[in-house]
């Protein structure tokens, strides 16, 4: 239950009814923001606490902006209004679609995070994975090198219960996986990871990882670049039902 949004309502005076018909949507929609505290798209958001007279902030607290690094920050506000985000990853999966105990694994490996800063980062990485749950998400498309599924992060267990999160996940219509076979020899996602977003206003802007912060791209020149590297390791890819064919039979081998 969304109780922010719940006391804003009431003092107001607006049920989700009136509520839903000033923003502009089903009451049923509203009924999920409340019930299951479901994150509105942005639009919604700000027409929905201007009909509250309350600012969107205090219904949907930004909790997980607290808690990610200042140099991130910029990327978190375009993957949020993101309608499209194609992400390709050749070591880890995505982040939003990590299961807790995989992205826990990913976060403890290597011992660059101290332990007392593991869980607030994990909270974050979690957090953000509302932005495929909420209302109007985005088209998620991603590419990842069959060495992702391989790679024991966390153990069988884990594994296993990543890899049919991911089957599940790609049962919703906005979420697509790819796969690079292992029999791809050099191809272009060997020159590492990344991913572009595009926002409402069919902006574009890119986003590199590195192993001290990450780098928001967004010059012609270097969307060109990130926009060719997408081509190419989407060309290496398996199909989608080919893929999540292959990402299940790999799953059955975690035992």
């Amino acid at each position: 239950m969304n109780d922010a949004l719940r006391a804003a309502l009431q003092q107001a005076g607006q049920t989700v009814e009136s509520l839903a018909a000033q923003v502009g949507v089903d009451p049923k929609t509203v009924g999920r923001w409340l019930a299951e505290d479901r994150i509105p798209h942005p639009g919604h958001r700000s027409a929905a606490a201007e009909a509250l007279g309350r600012p969107a902030s205090d219904i949907w607290p930004d909790t997980s902006r607290r808690r990610e690094p200042a140099w991130f920050r910029p990327w978190q506000e375009i993957e949020r209004e993101a309608v499209s985000l194609r992400w390709f990853e050749s070591l880890v999966l995505p982040g939003l679609l990590q299961t807790e105990a995989y992205a826990r694994a990913v976060l403890n490996g290597g011992g660059l995070i101290p332990r007392a800063d593991v869980e607030r980062h994990l909270a974050a990485r979690l957090a953000r994975q509302n932005v495929l749950r909420r209302d109007s998400p985005p088209q998620f498309t991603a590419v990842v090198d069959e060495a992702v599924l391989r790679r024991p992060v966390g153990g069988p267990e884990t594994m296993r219960e990543q890899l049919l999160a991911v089957v599940e996940a790609c049962a919703e219509p906005h979420i697509r996986v790819h796969v690079v076979p292992s029999s791809v020899g050099a191809y272009a996602g060997l020159n590492g990871p990344f991913v572009i977003a595009t926002c409402p206003d069919h902006r574009v802007a890119g986003y590199l990882d590195n192993q001290l912060q990450g780098q928001v791209v967004s010059t012609p020149d270097e969307l060109a670049a990130i926009l060719a590297a997408w081509e190419a390791v989407r060309g290496e890819a398996l199909s989608h039902w080919q893929s999540i064919e292959l990402v299940m039979e790999v799953a059955k081998t975690w035992t």
